[in-house]
């Protein structure tokens, strides 16, 4: 095949490549929610592609309908679709990618249901730091922070660094320093903890005493549950955008930083194709995913789905990384690839539909 031309290539790739394909969202009925993520999972995506769009993930992990109430299931499905509708609504009149992207991020960190924001797990020491970041693919201008304990909304202030400053990441005591310089909202720790997050700390304290000494001493203890938020969105002037918030990893210590605030990593955006990605970031560090995503359709000429499954199905699984991505082109594709059981994810396209899918058919 690579003596084919590109063209010939992408042809016989495309014939042969499982898409991906969106059903309505089936908020009525747990029937419903089944439509939704068999299609999601397994249907060919529809011919005609949409102009503009938005796609987002509430967190990728051990996510199964056993450990997963029909209510809390209700809830997820309705706070993501909530998201996709706000993105939406931003695209319809012509916004920009990076506000759809803000505003749908801020809506997830706004509800203790995931891991960023008002739903932050905890530290080590009992605290919550956050991390975001947000890319403007038309500019290939950045903004990040990391390890912040009092921003309400961390989207709002890493895109206030790509925006009203020289930088692309600030970190701590500085990035809130900076935050009051720019109105961004703060909050005390009291706004942050859900009793939710606190036992799920205790229980991840007690598991760290009966572990091996080396995991008590860096406080690596691994539990196979990621948290983080993030979004793509493509606007009506074909420009792309991206932004990932998270509270990071229970019991966590020194300040550790995962992939989300790491452009390259967790969060990039160029002319071409934007990616957010949820799982165990240092992998996800190490391997750069989100770049390596969008540099396998500018080098090698790959469609969206198979840069973003190559990636996530290949690269992460030999390597042992756990998580997912969501990712979107310029000519409004969606790709959704996880390797972990389960991630919270939706997409929503120019006609105004939400789709939601949660699990691994």
């Amino acid at each position: 095949m690579p003596s084919l031309p590109p063209s010939v290539r992408r042809a016989l790739l495309a014939a042969v490549l499982p898409l991906l394909s969106l059903s309505p969202l089936g908020c009525a009925s747990q029937q419903g929610a089944a439509r939704d993520e068999a299609a999601l999972a397994s249907e060919p995506a529809p011919a005609r592609k949409p102009a503009w769009g938005l796609v987002l993930h509430g967190g990728a992990g051990v996510i199964s309908r056993e450990n997963l109430t029909p209510e809390r299931e209700a809830e997820v499905r309705a706070k993501l679709a909530e998201a996709l509708q706000a993105g939406h609504a931003i695209l319809a009149q012509g916004g920009t990618s990076l506000d759809a992207v803000t505003a749908a991020v801020r809506i997830l960190e706004d509800s203790p249901l995931f891991n960023a924001g008002k739903g932050a797990v905890f530290n080590h020491d009992g605290q919550n730091e956050l991390d975001a970041a947000i890319m403007d693919g038309r500019t290939l201008g950045a903004g990040s922070i990391a390890g912040v304990h009092h921003v309400k909304n961390p989207i709002a202030l890493a895109r206030r660094v790509m925006e009203q400053s020289p930088h692309v990441m600030m970190v701590g005591e500085g990035a809130e320093a900076f935050a009051k310089t720019q109105g961004i909202e703060l909050v005390p720790p009291e706004y942050f903890r859900t009793e939710e997050r606190w036992q799920q700390l205790q229980k991840a304290l007690e598991k760290e005493k009966a572990s091996a000494p080396s995991s008590r001493s860096t406080g690596t203890h691994w539990d196979g549950k990621f948290g983080t938020v993030g979004a793509v969105a493509l606007d009506q002037a074909g420009n792309l955008a991206a932004g990932t918030s998270t509270g990071g990893m229970t019991n966590k210590r020194y300040g550790r930083v995962g992939d989300a605030p790491i452009i390259g990593a967790g969060t990039y955006a160029n002319a071409r194709c934007g990616v957010s990605a949820t799982g165990h970031g240092e992998y996800f560090i190490r391997y750069t995913v989100a770049r390596d995503i969008c540099a396998r359709l500018e080098y090698l000429e790959l469609p969206l789905q198979e840069a973003a499954h190559s990636v996530v199905m290949d690269v992460l699984v030999k390597a042992g990384g756990e998580g997912g991505v969501v990712a979107m082109d310029a000519q409004g594709n969606v790709a959704m690839p996880f390797n972990s059981p389960g991630m919270y994810r939706g997409y929503v396209g120019a006609d105004g539909t939400p789709h939601v899918a949660i699990f691994k058919e």
